[in-house]
């Protein structure tokens, strides 16, 4: 099981499409298929749960960008959902990692911007104290780390879309085994599904 070995678990979490996408045809922003699959009960509690255990979030700019301006004020709002204020008191506190080679940065509490590539950091932090390291949602940064081998858990939301186009997940690179450890099917048909990697 990951963390066994006293190493820190590095855990990927994304919404993937039915045919494996992260992004609709129009562009890097076009996500608005992910957000009525977001904000389900379930899909709120797979999230507040999958975070939970982590100390250190790793994120690439443009989800920095737009998590930073959304979640900071979440905490405080009275009549947000309790789970997203649980999960902006979560993300406000946890360490922060920004992988950018723009900003100069980081403003939001406990953040700041890597000064090396997203592999090298985790094995850093890795040989660190901590709880788990989670990377939220960046696909980049997931891709480079599962070439690496560097993923010990996959948490993906399986959302019931065909996109019909978009940025995939998964590119070609090294096999690798996973063994499914949770799922939970939510109010909108999404899956939340928790695999763990199989052997070394």
């Amino acid at each position: 099981m990951p963390g066994d070995n006293g190493r820190r678990t590095v855990t990927a979490n994304i919404a993937l499409s039915l045919d494996g996408r992260v992004t609709g045809p129009g562009g890097e922003y076009d996500m608005g298929w992910i957000a009525p699959h977001a904000i389900t009960p379930k899909s709120r509690d797979h999230m507040v749960s999958v975070t939970g255990a982590a100390t250190t979030a790793l994120l690439g700019r443009k989800n920095y960008e737009g998590f930073a301006g959304f979640w900071p004020a979440v905490a405080d709002d009275e009549g947000a959902d309790p789970r997203d204020r649980e999960f902006s008191r979560w993300l406000n506190a946890v360490e922060k990692v920004v992988f950018s080679t723009t900003l100069k940065g980081a403003a939001w509490d406990n953040a700041r911007i890597a000064d090396s590539d997203p592999v090298t950091t985790v094995k850093q932090l890795r040989e660190q104290e901590g709880g788990d390291i989670i990377i939220l949602a960046s696909a980049s940064v997931i891709r480079d780390l599962l070439q690496a081998g560097e993923v010990d858990r996959l948490s993906i939301t399986l959302c019931p879309e065909l996109v019909g186009g978009g940025a995939r997940l998964f590119t070609d690179g090294p096999s690798a085994s996973w063994s499914l450890t949770s799922s939970e099917v939510t109010e909108s048909g999404a899956i939340c599904l928790l695999y763990d990697r199989v052997g070394d």
